[in-house]
């Protein structure tokens, strides 16, 4: 059982290398002992979220309900043929992850298998489903069953996990509508986008940045230079966001270059050899 597990847990560590190679850096300057954990629940959520957004010749709504069942069977029973999930399901237990938290990560992914308006209420609901929870899931790991400090950190966790997927939203914005149909914001046409909407958005951006960052500070030292290299190669993006005008945004998806992310990381490592984080 043992090499099973192993084996299962290398493949969620596949599919973080091949789809983000930003969190693999993240997760890479993590403690070691969080490298497969963290690995395990970004192949859960990329499991899901490609479902719903790119297996468009196939029945989506049946995947995701497959996978919802699936999910909840590895965890009761403690095991499962799907490597992805049986990697999933041990951290879930190891680390007494809530199931109500993967309930509601599943749940924002329902809601994309169909054309939404969002008010703020869907929007609040889809951005504490589809990002704050996932926050959350990795909290319960670099606290290690500290519940005092789960506690304590809960609030910058979700607000890291939302400044994240809202900038996501923004850079995304011309995908989003062109092949999915989707515009998140509440109250923001695509068509009529422009430079005030987008401050407005980037101004409440900027408040789940300033609560993360406080959150990040109080993390266990083995945690703290992973996450905080995450927080700074969004807050790059973010800010190469506001520099540029609303129509750019509806153009053109923004990136932090190779040679970027790479200085990031340095700086980032340097601050955290010198205790400045």
């Amino acid at each position: 059982m043992e090499l099973f597990k192993e084996t299962c847990l290398k493949c969620s560590k596949v599919i973080t290398e091949a789809y983000s190679t930003s969190f693999t850096l993240g997760i890479k300057t993590l403690d070691k002992k969080f490298h497969a954990p963290i690995y395990a629940i970004y192949g859960f959520v990329r499991c899901a979220d490609e479902i719903v957004d790119t297996f468009h010749d196939f029945d989506k709504r049946k995947l995701l309900s497959d996978f919802r069942k699936q999910t909840f069977e590895a965890i009761e029973t403690g095991i499962s043929l799907n490597p992805v999930l049986h990697a999933f399901q041990c951290v879930v237990k190891q680390y007494q992850i809530e199931e109500d938290l993967i309930e509601a990560f599943l749940k924002s992914m329902e809601m994309d298998l169909d054309d939404q308006v969002y008010d703020k209420t869907l929007y609040q609901e889809y951005i504490y489903g589809s990002a704050e929870v996932v926050g959350l899931m990795c909290l319960r790991v670099f606290c290690e069953g500290d519940r005092d400090m789960y506690e304590r950190l809960k609030k910058p966790a979700a607000s890291l996990g939302a400044a994240f997927q809202k900038v996501n939203f923004l850079r995304d914005m011309k995908s989003d509508y062109k092949d999915r149909g989707r515009v998140y914001f509440p109250k923001v046409e695509f068509k009529t986008f422009n430079n005030s909407s987008k401050a407005e958005i980037e101004a409440d951006i900027l408040k789940d940045f300033r609560e993360a960052y406080l959150g990040i500070m109080a993390l266990p030292r083995s945690a703290r230079m992973g996450v905080y290299l995450a927080y700074v190669y969004y807050l790059k993006l973010f800010r190469k966001i506001q520099d540029l005008p609303a129509t750019h945004i509806l153009q053109e998806r923004v990136r932090v270059p190779d040679n970027t992310k790479l200085a990031l990381l340095l700086s980032s490592y340097l601050k955290f050899r010198l205790n400045a984080i």
